[in-house]
């Protein structure tokens, strides 16, 4: 059969998936969580579960083409931020199969999931899915002050404008300061962030590896939490455990 992918793209899909490679590592944790049995192979950035056992298919920024068609898979599921066009075409090329998810929100994340699983994988809605939309299908809270979140420091990056980051902390009563612009993760000067006017940074583990004596240091002005960047970034699982813990 064929279905349009995230992007209208027209994807010929089998009956039921057997044979999956992940390039979207939250997506690689709902599959080894929900069909373990047919993922075959995932990036190297795909850390959740820990004890994942598949064929590693180097990044997703840089995939090994080749090593994904000597996998055979009957599906590759990406996603337009996470993974180039590129190499999206080129497996199309090569005859695989590539579904695209699209994802800027919270709502867009449950919403392709849920397609991802009926239309794309031919399964039932997983209960971390139904579990993670009760959650976060309510109305936006009250806000709860201005919140910055570094991905990188020299140079300092942080999530701007249309992520799916700035839209999650929205849905927590954060509003994100730099939610403006043409550039999704501007650079930014210390001064843009370490400033009064701003109620909390967070700083992730995720691209960059804020820790104790790497980030916080920096901060002279605003209070800084360390957090799991999974829980500010990883759609799928992750979700429930962010509204979870970020909530509070």
């Amino acid at each position: 059969m064929t279905r349009d992918d995230d992007l209208g793209e027209p994807v010929s899909l089998p009956e039921k998936p057997h044979r999956i490679v992940s390039l979207v590592p939250s997506i690689t944790e709902a599959l080894a969580t929900d069909v373990p049995e047919r993922l075959v192979g995932a990036t190297d950035w795909c850390t959740h579960p820990a004890d994942l056992s598949v064929t590693r298919v180097r990044g997703t920024k840089n995939p090994d083409l080749a090593a994904i068609r000597r996998l055979e898979p009957d599906l590759v599921v990406a996603n337009k931020e996470e993974n180039r066009a590129l190499d999206v075409r080129r497996l199309r090329d090569a005859g695989v199969p590539v579904w695209v998810t699209d994802i800027e929100t919270v709502p867009q994340a449950l919403d392709s999931l849920d397609r991802l699983y009926e239309v794309a994988l031919r399964l039932e809605r997983p209960d971390w899915l139904a579990a993670a939309r009760a959650r976060w299908d309510i109305p936006l809270p009250p806000p709860r002050g201005r919140v910055v979140v570094p991905i990188w420091r020299d140079p300092w990056m942080v999530v701007g404008p249309r992520t799916y980051t700035g839209d999650l902390l929205r849905r927590l009563g954060w509003l994100p300061v730099h939610d403006e612009g043409e550039d999704r993760y501007p650079a930014v000067e210390l001064a843009a962030i370490d400033r009064p006017d701003i109620d909390l940074v967070l700083l992730p583990d995720e691209p960059y590896v804020f820790h104790e004596s790497d980030g916080p240091e920096a901060f002279t002005q605003v209070p800084t939490r360390l957090v799991s960047g999974r829980l500010l970034t990883w759609y799928g699982p992750a979700m429930v455990e962010a509204f979870d813990l970020l909530s509070s």
